[in-house]
């Protein structure tokens, strides 16, 4: 019985249904070799920033570059800044050289990851193009310094068009470019690329310039026949330029001095108001003459006074930026101008109203060094609400101080000096007054807003003693 119940139980195991599996041909695969070019971008290390300029290369082409070394240093619009390389790879070629700038996203250099294929990233360079016609896209978030640009060897066969639409929108021109569109004065605004994803060669720059090319290729014949045509705009903005004097010499921008040209130019579409207020400075100056051997500044004074009367009227703190809201800031951040060779830069002092004279005097001090040295981040330049500008040290008695964008209000200092003043009962002495003039932002901010923050600022000052609690 046993030897039946086991010969009956395997036949019935016999009898499940076996899954058959079917023979399935194999697609056939293309090997496609591969070579990983990587572009090193002009980095955006501002909000502000359009273009960036080389100070210095770390290190030289056919180096060897570690992941998160520092590899070259950008003069940004208010500082120099190390950027650093976020892969391994050789630096194969550096795209743009020292002193020279390049738009915010334009390659400055390309990496290669073995030293096969630095002659096909030198090539690259020398095209003057970001990627090749057979390569893939660059697949990037807009905040990464660098992105992969996989070259195949073997160009697999891909849609052209998409390869503009998934590539960068806005236009950048090669180094050459720029220097031929100066040399030729040509608007490069106006001028349409006929490179990679729009990118503007020394070719477009001659054609707009109505220069017979040298090496006329086939494939842009149509672009280079109507190419001739944007020179008329340019010609007639350069024509309503007054011609240079006899002896003169133009002399470019600054990258920090264009970045203040683009502010300035930014602040004439704000409705501004200007009040002035006198200030009687005789406790003023006893106190500094008292903190001045601690290393406390006027400037410190002045900052600490006027971070005081904005924290009992946070209106003159707050910021309109859209010109259809404002928003009340919840610190108080004075910037404070400080001149420089070539530019201006306003270094702030963060949470103004709750530091004392000495924590703010040393912080100042720290500020200061850096800005000397353009060696501020951003926060510690762009983060101001409120700004100070101090020409009392060379003997200026007033100014008007122009109103930077996005902030509501802008306080210009000038020199104490004595001054004949006659009290209530019609005696007459003298006392040192200094005049501070307010230009602000009056959308957000009425007249009767800054003569109550002059009027509490001037406490202040005349009666000091709360500035060292």
């Amino acid at each position: 019985m046993a030897t039946s119940h086991i010969a009956s139980s395997f036949a019935s195991s016999q009898l499940l249904p076996v899954r058959r599996l079917r023979a399935v041909p194999r697609r056939a695969r293309v090997l496609v070799v591969q070579a990983k070019i990587r572009e090193i971008f002009m980095p955006a290390l501002s909000s502000t920033m359009t273009e960036g300029k080389i100070v210095s290369w770390h290190k030289s082409e056919g180096d060897w570059l570690n992941k998160g070394e520092s590899v070259v240093v950008v003069e940004s619009d208010k500082a120099d800044m190390d950027v650093e390389t976020f892969h391994d790879g050789i630096l194969a070629a550096i795209v743009v050289p020292e002193g020279e700038s390049a738009p915010v996203g334009a390659a400055i250099a390309f990496l290669a990851e073995t030293e096969e294929e630095v002659p096909l990233a030198k090539a690259k360079a020398d095209s003057g193009s970001g990627s090749g016609g057979s390569a893939a896209p660059p697949a990037a978030a807009p905040a990464a310094v660098e992105t992969d640009g996989k070259v195949a060897a073997t160009p697999a066969p891909a849609p052209a068009a998409t390869a503009v639409a998934d590539g960068p929108r806005k236009t950048v021109a090669t180094p050459h470019a720029k220097k031929l569109a100066k040399q030729h004065k040509v608007d490069i605004n106006k001028v349409v690329g006929t490179g990679p994803y729009g990118r503007i060669t020394p070719a477009d720059i001659e054609a707009a310039a109505g220069i017979q090319p040298k090496k006329p290729a086939a494939a842009p014949v149509a672009q280079a026949a109507a190419a001739p045509a944007t020179p008329a705009p340019a010609a007639k903005a350069s024509a309503s330029l007054p011609p240079p004097l006899p002896g003169s010499s133009v002399v470019p921008f600054t990258t920090m001095q264009g970045a203040v040209s683009k502010n300035m130019m930014e602040s004439l579409s704000v409705p501004t108001f200007r009040v002035g207020y006198p200030i009687v400075t005789d406790a003023l100056d006893a106190l500094y003459a008292k903190l001045k051997p601690k290393g406390v500044t006027m400037t410190v004074i002045l900052a600490k006074a006027a971070a005081m009367a904005l924290a009992q009227h946070p209106v003159v703190n707050a910021s309109c930026k859209d010109g259809k809201s404002f928003s009340y800031n919840g610190s108080i951040n004075i910037a404070v101008a400080v001149a420089m060779d070539g530019g201006l830069i306003t270094p702030v002092l963060q949470d103004a109203d709750k530091l004392d004279l000495y924590l703010l005097s040393e912080k100042w001090k720290e500020l200061v060094k850096k800005a000397r040295a353009k060696q501020l981040s951003p926060n510690e330049y762009n983060s101001g609400t409120f700004t100070l500008s101090n020409l009392g040290m060379f003997g200026v008695d007033r100014f008007d101080a122009i109103l930077p964008p996005g902030q509501g209000a802008i306080m210009a200092v000038g020199a104490s000096k004595p001054t004949v003043v006659a009290d209530k009962d019609g005696f007459f002495s003298v006392k040192s007054k200094m005049l501070v003039n307010v230009t602000a932002d009056h959308r957000i901010i009425y007249g009767a807003d800054l003569a109550a923050f002059l009027e509490t600022f001037a406490k202040i000052i005349e009666n000091p003693d709360s500035l060292t609690l």
